[in-house]
């Protein structure tokens, strides 16, 4: 919700204006440790509560939690900004590469997730995941720099990238040349 607010610069009362109940998670984007809201009609949420009580959920002590969710939302819009700019950068990078391995669709990027295509049969998004994260001695001789990259293999030919409050944009450029090395080694 927040991310799509941020990305379509609008409130995010304006998207769910027509829901009949809405849930936001504090962590993730936000950075939260941990925490959720749900909103509705006052009896739904009267039976989510007792549900959860139920199942046993509650917590005592969660000022803390809530300051941060508070934190969290008062500096959402730079936050999620600031990431769905790393994920575009990350995205271009891609497109620049102009690789046979993996390409983006830039019109696809809105928010801070990027859906990464890759083409032909080798590698799979399984082992491109994982050349992604693994370090070799060989990319510490090339690049001078040992970066391991955690994406996730979403589909038979895509990979999933999503952005968040801990990666920086130095952190995005580090992810752009992992690719990079990645797929030229691939490519030999």
């Amino acid at each position: 919700l927040m991310n799509a607010a941020v990305a379509q610069n609008v409130e995010p009362a304006r998207i769910t204006q027509h829901c009949d109940s809405v849930s936001l998670c504090f962590s993730k984007g936000l950075g939260a440790p941990a925490g959720a809201v749900l909103a509705g009609r006052r009896e739904f949420v009267a039976e989510a509560w007792r549900a959860g009580k139920l199942l046993g959920g509650g917590m005592r002590q969660a000022g803390v939690l809530a300051a941060a969710a508070r934190v969290g939302l008062e500096h959402a819009e730079a936050t999620l900004r600031r990431d769905h700019d790393n994920a575009r950068r990350f995205a271009e990078g891609i497109q620049e590469l102009n690789s046979p391995l993996c390409s983006v669709n830039l019109a696809a990027v809105e928010t801070n997730i990027v859906m990464v295509s890759i083409s032909g049969v080798w590698p799979s998004p399984a082992e491109l995941c994982e050349h992604l994260r693994a370090v070799s001695e060989e990319e510490l001789a090339e690049t001078g720099q040992a970066v391991s990259v955690l994406l996730f293999p979403w589909s038979a030919h895509t990979v999933r990238a999503v952005w968040h409050r801990d990666v920086s944009a130095h952190d995005t450029e580090l992810a752009k040349n992992k690719l990079e090395f990645v797929a030229r080694k691939c490519q030999e």
